[in-house]
């Protein structure tokens, strides 16, 4: 069985219902589908240190890996450990410099350029943003001598990742691997909307909830976080909640109910510049529960559901959702005529497609 290496500067924690914890767990996984055997770093710098010994004496007795996989952390790569401090500054890049000596390609998930934003900049005090911002640079920097491939969630985020050559950037987004499968259907007498994920200041639904209160025949569903709704609810509520809106906090197996009952699902949200570039996990869970989309235009997965014909990319305005609420409610089929285009798009964006895709892409590099 053909071998690789997986390396991940920090432990996977399997009950945060995070990407960063969502994204390492799913890949590894699909990559021990499509027929590897997985060597993985990942932990603390101690254990990643006992696992890169281990990992360079089989290399050396003539251990033969297709390449490796690594994902960055959200934060500076000197920085994962649990104090934040730089106590093990040449671990992972020295590791990374002895597989490219002995021809392993190397490709990293690139998670996030948040860093580089003015919001970052307000969240950290500048004593800690400037040695930090350098750290994140030193980074690319590496990536740059080091990888053969380095994967983005989308192209649209390499405009914003300096030094790394445009030509070594692969669009690498999320996956999904739903089993269930609750296909597009006709609504019956309300067209029954789900948002799922976030409402963060990267997540603003205003123009929804305006929409929603507006319509008679449409009803929504928002699941997202009980601490982020707390946080925001106020803001939503000046605009008005009706018994039209229900607000839930599920997770894991209790998600299941809720695309079952939904007509279509939403990522209709402000675009910001952030949303230029960013691809959300719910997009493709989303697809691979079956579920028409509806998203706003200005954003990465708007572009997404237009260019593969899943569902309506609109304007973020209120009045632009409401009429597109009328439309689907006096052609009520118009949902369901989407349902082989969303099989179709969902075979090809599964955790499993992604894995085959790095597999292609670094296979090449040998």
């Amino acid at each position: 069985m053909p071998k690789i290496i997986f390396h991940l500067p920090f432990k996977i924690n399997p009950e945060q219902a995070s990407g960063t914890n969502i994204r390492p767990m799913k890949m590894l996984q699909a990559f021990k589908d499509i027929g590897y055997e997985v060597d993985f770093i990942m932990g603390d710098a101690k254990t990643r240190k006992q696992q890169i010994k281990a990992i360079k004496v089989a290399i050396k007795a003539g251990e033969s890996y297709d390449f490796m996989y690594a994902e960055s952390s959200t934060l500076p790569s000197l920085l994962t450990e649990s104090h934040h401090l730089p106590t093990h500054p040449f671990l992972d890049f020295s590791f990374f410099s002895f597989c490219k000596k002995n021809n392993i390609p190397i490709g990293l998930f690139y998670r996030d350029i948040y860093w580089a934003f003015e919001e970052y900049r307000k969240d950290i005090v500048f004593y800690k943003r400037i040695p930090t911002k350098w750290m994140y640079i030193y980074d690319l920097l590496r990536y740059k001598k080091l990888l053969n491939k380095l994967f983005l969630p989308s192209l649209a985020m390499g405009t914003y990742v300096a030094h790394v050559p445009k030509e070594k950037m692969v669009e690498l987004g999320p996956g999904h691997d739903v089993s269930s499968n609750f296909p597009a259907k006709n609504p019956e007498e309300k067209i029954k909307l789900l948002y799922v994920g976030g409402l963060g200041d990267h997540y603003q639904m205003h123009e929804l909830f305006k929409a929603v209160k507006n319509i008679d025949f449409v009803e929504l569903t928002l699941c997202t976080r009980q601490k982020e709704w707390e946080a925001k609810k106020t803001e939503y509520e000046n605009i008005g909640i009706s018994a039209k809106i229900n607000i839930v906090h599920k997770t894991g197996e209790d998600l299941q109910a809720l695309y079952r009952a939904a007509d279509i699902a939403l990522i209709f949200v402000k675009p910001l510049e952030y949303w230029g570039f960013a691809s959300p996990i719910k997009l493709y869970e989303y697809l691979g529960h079956k579920k028409a989309i509806i998203s706003s235009k200005g954003t990465n997965a708007g572009k997404f559901v237009e260019e593969n014909g899943i569902g309506w990319n609109i304007a973020y305005d209120h009045q632009a959702f409401e009429n597109l609420m009328h439309e689907l409610y006096s052609n009520k089929n118009e949902i369901s005529k989407l349902s082989n285009k969303i099989h179709e798009v969902a075979e090809k964006n599964s955790w499993k497609a992604r894995a085959l895709k790095v597999k292609e892409s670094l296979i090449l590099e040998k």
